[in-house]
């Protein structure tokens, strides 16, 4: 190999080399300083492009656990109010029972009559409820639809907005005041509290469907924070031997430079000579 001034190769190769370390050492450093495999475009194209669908899927299921998790929510207090109306007409029962009572006077028939009237109101109160602006009872046998899938498709559950309007229609004209209005009152009540019954069966059944979806999207936002760790989190073990190279390479890159730019210097030996 001749020896020459205006060219160094190898101090040309070593810088070369050495630049290349230095990127796949940032480049290293970036991933290990940021938890991800993929920072940029440039790490891994395909890679990327999966894990953004992949991310956004999660985002999705994130939102639907969230509009099921609304859903059961509004069904469980649907059903308190159900609950409460049971009470109210076992109570409304009990007095179309006690005005059955032949040794009941007129003034004591008219009295159970006026707590009577009061709770049939507290009831016909109670079709209003509202859950954030939602009516719990719809105006007819409505439903209201919820979707159970994180891309939008048909995977969904319809949710009861029974007609509380119905049930208390059945003994909106009873009169316990007389033996035979309170006969009549004891088998439309009756009636009202098994459907009032067959309402929060409904409603049972709903929220265990429900329950079940949000449970199925969890499963499936477990798995897909799954796949996408695999494609874009770093594997932090194998990631510090390379940087560990990369740092080794460095040192002697920078070495090797300083090696080659000193080569050089034998030139003027010869011209000294």
């Amino acid at each position: 190999m001749s020896v020459v001034i205006n060219t160094n190769s190898a101090a040309t190769s070593a810088a070369y080399n050495l630049s290349n370390t230095n990127v796949n050492l940032q480049r290293s450093l970036n991933r290990l300083s940021s938890g991800y495999r993929i920072n940029s475009s440039f790490d891994d194209a395909g890679g990327l492009a999966v894990s953004m669908k992949m991310s956004a899927a999660i985002r999705r299921t994130d939102a639907a656990s969230a509009n099921v998790g609304n859903s059961i929510s509004f069904l469980q207090t649907q059903d308190g109010v159900l609950k409460t109306a049971d009470k109210v007409l076992s109570r409304m029962s009990e007095l179309t029972t006690l005005a059955l009572d032949v040794t009941k006077t007129t003034n004591d028939l008219s009295l159970y009559q006026k707590e009577f009237n009061v709770l049939r109101e507290q009831l016909t109160d109670m079709e209003n409820e509202v859950f954030n602006g939602i009516s719990l009872f719809g105006a007819g046998e409505g439903a209201l639809t919820v979707l159970t899938s994180q891309d939008g498709s048909s995977q969904s559950v319809d949710i009861s907005q029974s007609n509380l309007n119905t049930v208390n229609s059945g003994y909106a004209t009873s009169d316990i005041s007389s033996y035979t209005g309170a006969k009549a009152a004891v088998t439309a009540i009756t009636s009202a509290i098994e459907s009032i019954a067959t309402i929060r069966a409904q409603n049972g059944a709903e929220q265990s469907r429900l329950t079940y979806a949000l449970d199925m999207l969890k499963v499936n936002k477990t798995n897909l924070e799954a796949a996408n760790s695999r494609i874009i989190d770093v594997d932090v073990a194998s990631e510090s031997t390379q940087l560990a190279r990369f740092n080794i390479l460095q040192q002697s890159g920078t070495a090797m430079l300083a090696q080659a730019n000193q080569a050089s210097q034998s030139i003027l030996r010869l011209l000294t000579n």
